[in-house]
């Protein structure tokens, strides 16, 4: 028997829709279509459990119920009141609304989430009383509705995850800035990690890149540590499904290689390791507390994945000296990796001092960041690329670089008007015209331009064009300084704003420097707040097992 398939949506951070558009295509999704932030695509409910357990960079998965368009308040209502909501909620439920509007009929998002509500609870009011109605919940809803505005293109859809996708259920401690786990993720799968090499992060923290990397060289699924999803809640769920789903463990596999995580601060550790041991897989992470200035050695042709301070919510005392270091033990200590450092200011990677073979724009919370890739070879630049290498390890990138542009001969009528544009001034005259000087094709240009305008440059004539400048530019300030009378006259006419009586002779008197003026900006390292919170008991599912770690002990 055939299931049902219909369209959904599926929400991520700017900078990752290729990447999740590529985990739908592998568990099954059709016409699968990224687009800014979001990616849509098609499949059945099982898919949609799939998405919710098995996407590494989702936030979240929408199923898109109804789409209509409004130019006002009033008709947003009157339409969201049309549709048949029994078939989603009954009165003893409750339900909340999440509002995204990029419109300029509707510029106040809050006010769209009332009239969708009132639009909602008359439905109820009509049909069933003035008293039977759902209820609002703003968290933990039985059915969490998505409004979404473009223009005055609305879409009304079920929002099937619930709580955010990034929130796994593993974090039980965090440091003062911890990175995103979708974002970590994908920070992974675009760097081309699936454990096939050892992995180190030398600036854990909280351990957000060690987990997700030991949750993608394991094969398990970020889903399993949620406690719920919102499509539980469903009139239509399917437990029977979703159960065999989520205790399916059938793809997952015992890494080949460690990953490895270090970091200056032992509060730092011992957070991560609480979470390592939540997430169950603390036996293929190794953990110390190390600085960077003691990084001596690393496994051999490994991937380097950090978040190091940005300068913004962490900073230490010497910014520029912790990124020289970073650009020192790259060097130095990680040759034949691949490193991949996300950030925030190009003043900070600069200081690395070594070129990118790519930048990719990515957005850490309200921060526009950077994803910059660094391949660490040894030996020279020349060399490397004799032996066939490139900074750049796209291969798309590379196929794109060798094809030769496609010449196209303009028309006559084309060739005219891009000539107009240029400032030629011919009019009527033929492409050929200013191939033999006819028309007045050449802009003007002044005598001195014309005397020293540049010829085509070869290596031969590099020379020769900089002293043809350095006489244009000598004959520029001819124009100014005819003769030595008129050079002298004009210095001394300086002269005299500067000394109008014998005072103006003396030594000026020294000026002590203001030391008001010489400011410093290190900002000091932030200590980490907060007490150790325990170890919530995780919510147990039938023949979830995770070897010896999922022991849910707060004994640390």
């Amino acid at each position: 028997m055939k299931t049902e398939t219909y369209e959904m949506v599926a929400k991520t951070f700017q900078g990752l829709e290729d990447v999740l558009a590529d985990e739908l295509r592998s568990l099954g999704a059709e016409n699968v279509t990224p687009g800014r932030r979001m990616v849509a695509f098609e499949g059945d409910k099982e898919l949609m459990y799939r998405a919710n357990l098995s996407c590494r960079t989702a936030l979240r998965i929408l199923k898109p119920i109804v789409k209509f368009t409004a130019g006002d308040p009033d008709t947003l209502y009157e339409m969201t009141k049309e549709y048949d909501w029994s078939t989603l909620l009954t009165p003893d439920k409750t339900f909340s609304i999440d509002s995204v509007v990029n419109s300029e009929l509707f510029n106040h998002s809050r006010y769209v989430t009332y009239r969708v509500k009132d639009g909602i609870v008359d439905f109820f009011k009509d049909r069933y009383g003035a008293d039977k109605r759902p209820g609002v919940r703003l968290q933990d809803a039985d059915v969490m509705i998505n409004v979404h505005i473009d223009g005055n293109r609305v879409t009304l859809s079920l929002d099937s995850s619930g709580e955010s996708l990034h929130k796994r259920g593993y974090r039980v401690a965090q440091t003062e800035a911890p990175i995103n786990e979708v974002l970590a993720a994908g920070i992974l799968l675009k760097a081309g990690y699936n454990g096939d090499r050892p992995l180190v992060d030398p600036m854990c923290g909280s351990g957000t890149f060690l987990i997700e990397a030991a949750l993608i060289a394991a094969n398990i699924n970020p889903g399993v540590y949620r406690r719920s999803f919102a499509f539980e809640q469903w009139k239509d769920f399917d437990e029977e499904l979703f159960e065999s789903l989520y205790n399916d463990d059938s793809n997952e596999r015992e890494p080949e290689n460690k990953i490895y995580g270090a970091d200056i601060s032992p509060k730092a550790i011992a957070i991560a390791e609480k979470n390592i041991k939540q997430a169950g897989v603390s036996k293929y992470i190794d953990l110390e507390i190390k600085p960077l200035s003691k990084w001596e050695e690393a496994p051999a042709e490994g991937i380097l994945v950090t978040n190091p301070p940005y300068g913004e919510r962490i900073s230490v005392d010497d910014m520029d000296g912790l990124y020289e270091l970073i650009g020192s033990k790259l060097k130095k200590v990680f040759k034949g990796y691949h490193a991949w450092i996300i950030g925030y200011q190009d003043d900070y990677f600069k200081k690395i001092g070594l070129a990118a073979s790519q930048k990719l724009p990515m957005l850490n919370g309200s921060l526009e960041c950077e994803l910059r890739e660094y391949v660490i070879f040894e030996g020279d630049y020349k060399s490397f690329r004799r032996e066939g290498n490139s900074l750049h390890t796209r291969q798309e990138g590379r196929e794109e670089r060798g094809k030769k542009k496609e010449f196209r001969r303009m028309s006559d009528e084309e060739w005219r008007t891009n000539a107009r544009k240029k400032g030629f001034g011919g009019k009527d005259g033929d492409r050929d015209d200013r191939r033999k000087g006819n028309g007045d094709f050449k802009p003007k240009r002044s005598a001195l331009e014309e005397k020293y305008k540049a010829k085509p440059v070869g290596k031969a004539r590099r020379k020769e064009r900089e002293e043809r400048e350095t006489r244009f530019r000598d004959d520029r300030r001819g124009e100014f300084f005819r003769d030595d009378r008129r050079k002298k006259d004009f210095r001394d006419d300086r002269r005299k704003d500067f000394k109008r009586d014998e005072r103006r002779n003396e030594e000026p008197e020294q000026v002590s420097e203001n030391p008001l003026a010489i400011r410093r900006n290190a900002k000091a390292l932030k200590m980490i707040r907060g007490k150790q919170p325990s170890i919530p008991v995780m919510r147990s599912r039938k023949g979830w097992k995770r070897g010896g770690d999922n022991n849910n002990d707060n004994n640390e």
